[in-house]
């Protein structure tokens, strides 16, 4: 069983990822933010880091995609593809990626999308941008106090249509923005039951926990 968590930037995807670990023995991967050697430089000029970026994480994700197939149920911390439909997307759409860099990152990505399995559930975390800029202040990264508003607008608004069309494989969408998984027991067992819920059909149909 290969689980994804997908979301914006401070919606929680890494506490759920732990959490959910902890709770159903998977093991985790997590998101390579500690030991970036681009994170910092792209929040303070994106226009010349962007290519950097996206390109780093897409090859991190492959091989944890990689290393999921071969070894015991894992929980990913954000998913493969976030990075070309949201990121990279969002980045070509502002004009801070210009479009030679656009496709010779979408030719990338394609071939490593061939190479790797799609994720037996996709797990959506859906928050308003004034709930993740709560979190994103109570985690206290420096590099992410400069993220524009109207830069988390624009992500969010990429993910809804990404969500959308997503048919890879089973997805439960989990809106975030009245619920505090980490405080309250209550709403990671709803969490979690709806994720149980989700793995005992052996395909797994779209659903949504609101």
């Amino acid at each position: 069983m290969y689980i994804a968590i997908a979301g914006n930037i401070g919606c929680g995807k890494t506490t759920l990822t732990r959490l959910l670990s902890e709770r159903f023995g998977w093991r985790a991967l997590y998101e390579s933010t500690v030991n970036n050697p681009y994170l910092e430089d792209f929040y303070q000029d994106m226009e010349t880091w962007s290519f950097h970026l996206q390109t780093y994480f897409l090859n991190h994700r492959f091989e944890q995609v990689k290393d999921a197939t071969v070894d015991n149920p894992v929980i990913q911390d954000r998913s493969l593809y976030e990075g070309t439909y949201v990121f990279t997307e969002n980045l070509r759409r502002s004009g801070v990626l210009n479009q030679r860099d656009f496709e010779n990152y979408t030719a990338l990505a394609k071939l490593y999308e061939a190479k790797a399995n799609a994720p037996h559930l996709l797990i959506y975390l859906r928050a308003d941008v004034e709930k993740l800029q709560q979190n994103i202040e109570k985690r206290g990264r420096d590099y992410e106090k400069t993220i524009p508003t109207e830069y988390l607008q624009n992500l969010n608004d990429l993910y809804e249509e990404w969500i959308d069309s997503y048919d890879k494989g089973g997805l439960v969408v989990v809106d975030v923005n009245d619920v505090d998984f980490v405080a309250n027991d209550k709403d990671f067992e709803r969490i979690a039951s709806a994720i149980e819920s989700a793995m005992r059909i052996r395909k797994t149909p779209t659903g949504s926990l609101v």
